[in-house]
């Protein structure tokens, strides 16, 4: 059996490493493993968007009014079931609920002028003001 032939003498090799060819390659390869990923603001259609003008504490005062009519239907709906139906729709009043009471959590650090916490009759009227803005 005669051993594989040594042709590399016959071949032009670059020790220079400046060599053009194969560069768009290894700049590729650089820049795919070095560089950080840069991600594109990807503007997504929405069905339903918020007005750009309304502030924390009012789309804090329509949240909850929302959760308040999520939490209106869900108990009607509650109401007109029975056995496993009925427990699952009044844990979906519960957790409505509760994410109500994290609203007014929040809301309580918003002040009105006079430095006094905003009451909820002021809330309400208020409610009815941002309601304008959506």
């Amino acid at each position: 059996m005669n051993p594989p032939a040594n042709d590399l003498s016959d071949m032009q090799i670059d020790t220079t490493l400046t060599s053009p060819q194969g560069s768009a390659a290894a700049q590729r390869a650089l820049d795919y493993y070095l560089k950080p990923a840069i991600s594109e603001d990807v503007a997504e259609p929405r069905f339903f968007d918020v007005n750009r003008n309304v502030n924390g504490e009012e789309a804090l005062v329509h949240a909850l009014d929302l959760l308040r009519c999520a939490a209106a239907t869900a108990y009607e709906s509650a109401s007109h079931l029975q056995g496993a139906n009925r427990d699952l729709a009044f844990s979906a009043v519960h957790m409505i609920d509760m994410a109500k009471a994290m609203v007014d959590r929040s809301l309580e650090k918003y002040e009105n002028g006079r430095g006094e916490k905003v009451n909820r009759e002021e809330r309400k009227e208020f409610s009815y003001r941002a309601g304008e803005n959506v």
